[in-house]
C-alpha cells in the first residue's frame, strides 16, 4: 500500500523517510553519484555510494547538504524528489502531506525550494517542520505540557541543543560540529600517528566498534588495513579505544560545552524543570559510548539517550503536524 503521509528527515549525513502506519521505509546516504563526463546524476543514496565505491575518474560522489546547510539545492531538490517518488509509489490513491525536516542553517530561499522540490514530486501539501521540536517529538516528548524540555540532536554536521516549551524552542544553538567531525579526527589521527590512509566510512566502522568518550576498564583493539602515506601501499595497524577517545574527545567536548552554554542561558523556570526531568539526547552522534556521561558529568543533569536516536527526528518529522494541532486545540 502506497504512503500518503510521510514524514522526512532531511539530513547532511542521511535522509531518513517515515511513512503513516509503516514506519522508516528508507534510510540511505544523502549521497548523489555524478558523472562529470556526461553532465548527469547516475545514482542517489545507497546505489550512489557503491556505485562511487565500485568506479574511478568520471563518477564522483556530491554531498548537497554539507556542514548544515544546502550547498547545492539544485541537486537536492533532483534528490528529494527522487526519495519521494519511492516513498509515495506509483499507484498512490492520492497525493500525500509531506512534512519535511532540514538543517536548521537553510536559508528562507532554501526552505522553498525544498517545498517546491516536494510539490513537484507529487505532494498535496507541505510543511517544514523544526527540527529539534520534531527530534522531542520522536524521542517521546510530549511537547505539548507547559513545561521545559532540553533535547541535544547529534546530527552527522551539527548539533542543535533546544529549550522546548509548549511546542516551540525558547533557546536554540547551533553548532557546527557533528558525528561526521569525530570520522574526520580519526582519520587524521590515524594519518598523523600512523602514516595510514583510510577511508570515511572506515573511521564510521572505527567509532561504531572501539569510540568512546570515556575510560574503559578493558582496552578494546581493532585492526585497520588502510594506504600507506609514504609508499601507498596496503597496510594492516591496530588501533586502540584509548587512542580513539584521545582522537575524539575535543570533538566530544565542544558538544558538551554548548549543552552548558544553553543551560546557562535557561530561564529559572524551565531550568528548574530540566534539572527534574533530565536531558534528552538524539541524532546518530547519541550513539557515540560514553556521551550520556560526559554531559552528565559537565552539568550536573540526568541524561538519557532517546530508543531510536537516528531515527527520532523522522519519526517526530511524521507525526510533527498532528501534534502542532493538538496543542492549537488545547490553547483555544
Amino acid at each position: 500500500m502506497a504512503a500518503t503521509d510521510i514524514g522526512i528527515d532531511l539530513g547532511s549525513s542521511n535522509i531518513t523517510v517515515f511513512a503513516r502506519g509503516r514506519g522508516v521505509i528508507i534510510c540511505e546516504p544523502s549521497v548523489v553519484a555524478y558523472d562529470k563526463d556526461n553532465d548527469r546524476i547516475l545514482a542517489y543514496g545507497d546505489e550512489a555510494r557503491h556505485l562511487i565505491d565500485r568506479t574511478q575518474g568520471n563518477i564522483v560522489a556530491i554531498r548537497p547538504l554539507k556542514n548544515g546547510v544546502i550547498s547545492d539545492y539544485s541537486v537536492t531538490e533532483k534528490m528529494l524528489g527522487h526519495f519521494i517518488k519511492r516513498a509515495i509509489g506509483r499507484r498512490a490513491l492520492r497525493k500525500p502531506l509531506i512534512t519535511i525536516c532540514v538543517p536548521s542553517g537553510v536559508t528562507a530561499v532554501e526552505k522553498r525550494a525544498v517545498e517546491e522540490a516536494a510539490y513537484q514530486a507529487g505532494a498535496r501539501g507541505v510543511t517544514i517542520a523544526e527540527e529539534t521540536v520534531a527530534a522531542a517529538i520522536g524521542a517521546g516528548i510530549d511537547i505539548t505540557k507547559p513545561v521545559g524540555n532540553m533535547i541535544v540532536d547529534i546530527g552527522g554536521a551539527t548539533t542543535d541543543t533546544a529549550i522546548i516549551s509548549l511546542g516551540a524552542p525558547v533557546i536554540l544553538s547551533t553548532l557546527h560540529v557533528g558525528g561526521d567531525h569525530f570520522n574526520e579526527a580519526i582519520t587524521r589521527y590515524v594519518r598523523r600517528n600512523h602514516s595510514l590512509f583510510i577511508g570515511e566510512q572506515q573511521a564510521e566502522d572505527i567509532k561504531i566498534r572501539i569510540g568512546t568518550v570515556c575510560k574503559w576498564p578493558r582496552v578494546e583493539e581493532m585492526q585497520v588495513t588502510g594506504r600507506n602515506v609514504i609508499t601507498g601501499n596496503s597496510r594492516t595497524i591496530s588501533l586502540t579505544s584509548d587512542e580513539i577517545r584521545g582522537a575524539i574527545i575535543e570533538t566530544a567536548t565542544e558538544i558538551v560545552e554548548s549543552v552548558h552554554g544553553v543551560l546557562e542561558k535557561t530561564p529559572p523556570e524551565l531550568a528548574s524543570d530540566i534539572v527534574g526531568r533530565g536531558i534528552v539526547l538524539t541524532g546518530g552522534g547519541a550513539r557515540l559510548d560514553g556521551m550520556e556521561e560526559l554531559v552528565s558529568d559537565r552539568t550536573g543533569i540526568n541524561v538519557m539517550t532517546a530508543e531510536n536516536p537516528e531515527l527520532a527526528v523522522a519519526e517526530g518529522t511524521g507525526v510533527y503536524n498532528e501534534k502542532l494541532e493538538q496543542l492549537s486545540r488545547m490553547e483555544r
